[in-house]
């Protein structure tokens, strides 16, 4: 009897490895699938132990160009940042990995996909998400909402074990008592020893920027170009570097931050499934992109606009982080932030120093700023006694309220 193919989102780590083994002693005909999304991995090594451990076949995507352009680019628009403080950077990557995962499916002609995410966190929502939302007839195969999985490996000590026993090399896991998640935007570190929320983590854990303290006591100043809300170029001038190709300024915006210690964030966020969780977070190009392009809109796009676009920027984090990234709700929040954003275009002129991201100037041949109507000096077509009715219009509500609460006072004694 033929063996029923799955395709699983395979990463080389413990986790993943023996899962990988775990389905191949299920009768499964298992099919590995590493995304390169930027992970400072040895995709190689990776490749040579899934062939090992026995997956029938080792597939690499490289899917880093349409990550930043499809993905993190359109995230950079609409302002996206999770409870005020998280650029997303793993929420994000979620989406095109299951992506690219069940178009792999399709073409082995698999019917089951599956990952190593557990049964607490985000990530199983996300890929479970996304997978039904691309192909509702795939069948998903979760490990640890498995019973019989879960029978087997209770925790940690059980899958070093288990990994022993059939000869799957693994990481020394006393180095780093943290799991890490990287790729191009960012690396999260959490669980472990940071799960106590007081533990101040050395700085020999930060491996994409040096921390602020460390940084040059040296000012960086770039341009970054915007067209349609989109980072279009990138101009150093002092070291005369232009960054024009999507992959390539990311890139170069990363390495920008890491040495001068941009994009470090350590928080307690809200889990989707209920439970809080301390991460902390190393993302130095995005947190570039998102003050500069958050400055370019100031000059450029219309108040109400504005308003009403800083009113969906919440949801559209919400959806990203919960998996919700295939939903007819995202379609509907992606098409309103892309057309705020048709003249969001200029140039944002900034400094990066010690950590900081420290806006310049910005100019913009779309700019509704008025330098005349501004003035304090100049009288321009603004006629400043018009701001007396202006005034008076709007007072008129308050007065009347003002009215009622002092006759209630008067008449019962009481303040309201």
């Amino acid at each position: 009897m033929e063996k029923q193919k799955v395709v699983l989102a395979y990463s080389g780590g413990l986790d993943t490895s023996v899962i990988l083994k775990w389905l191949i002693d299920q009768g499964y005909d298992v099919i590995a699938y590493i995304a390169d999304v930027g992970q400072d991995d040895d995709l190689m090594a990776a490749r040579e132990k899934a062939e090992k451990i026995g997956a029938s076949k080792v597939l690499i995507e490289d899917i880093k160009k349409e990550f930043v352009t499809d993905y993190i680019f359109p995230a950079i628009k609409a302002n996206a940042i999770y409870e005020g403080r998280y650029l997303l950077g793993t929420a994000l990557a979620r989406p095109i990995i299951a992506k690219k995962q069940i178009e792999i499916a399709k073409k082995e002609n698999a019917m089951y996909v599956s990952h190593g995410a557990t049964g607490k966190g985000n990530d199983q929502v996300r890929f479970e998400l996304a997978y039904y939302a691309l192909n509702p007839e795939i069948k998903v195969i979760s490990p640890w909402k498995d019973q019989s999985f879960l029978n087997d490996f209770k925790g940690r000590t059980d899958m070093l074990n288990y990994a022993d026993k059939y000869g799957i090399p693994v990481k020394a896991s006393l180095k780093k008592p943290y799991s890490e998640d990287d790729n191009l935007m960012h690396i999260s570190h959490e669980a472990g020893i940071l799960e106590d929320p007081t533990f101040a983590p050395e700085k020999d854990m930060y491996t994409k920027i040096v921390i602020p303290q460390d940084a040059p006591d040296k000012e960086c100043k770039i341009q970054i170009h915007f067209k349609d809300g989109i980072p279009i170029k990138v101009v150093n001038v002092k070291e005369n570097i232009i960054k024009t190709v999507p992959l390539e300024l990311f890139v170069y915006l990363n390495r920008l931050g890491s040495e001068n210690g941009i994009g470090l964030l350590d928080m307690v966020e809200n889990r989707y499934v209920g439970i809080k969780s301390r991460g902390i977070y190393e993302t130095p190009g995005a947190t570039i992109l998102h003050i500069a392009h958050q400055d370019i809109e100031g000059i450029a796009m219309d108040r109400e606009v504005m308003r009403l676009r800083n009113m969906l920027t919440p949801k559209f984090s919400e959806l990203v982080y919960y998996g919700f990234w295939f939903s007819p709700e995202m379609d509907f929040l992606m098409a309103a932030i892309n057309k705020s954003q048709e003249i969001i275009d200029g140039v944002v002129y900034l400094t990066l120093y010690k950590g900081n991201v420290m806006t310049n100037g910005r100019e913009s041949p779309s700019s509704l700023y008025n330098q005349d109507l501004s003035s304090m000096d100049i009288e321009g077509g603004f006629d400043q006694k018009d701001s007396l009715g202006f005034i008076k219009i709007n007072a008129v509500r308050l007065m009347a309220h003002n009215a009622i609460v002092n006759k209630r006072k008067k008449n019962h004694g009481y303040s309201i």
